[in-house]
């Protein structure tokens, strides 16, 4: 029982990784219209989404 919980853990943290990513990216080129910035600010993923709802008008 606890080897399935552990599976489906590491699951939910990497999909959660990757989305976290390309929101980011989206975010980021919608807002700069610049592909490097896009790429900066996926590699920070959840942090730049959370900044960018922090900061936004």
């Amino acid at each position: 029982m606890s080897e399935r919980r552990i599976i489906v853990q590491k699951e939910v943290v990497r999909n959660g990784v990757g989305f976290g990513s390309a929101l980011a990216i989206a975010i980021s080129y919608t807002a700069h219209k610049s592909v490097l910035w896009a790429v900066i600010h996926g590699f920070f993923s959840w942090f730049y989404v959370v900044y960018f709802l922090l900061t936004r008008d």
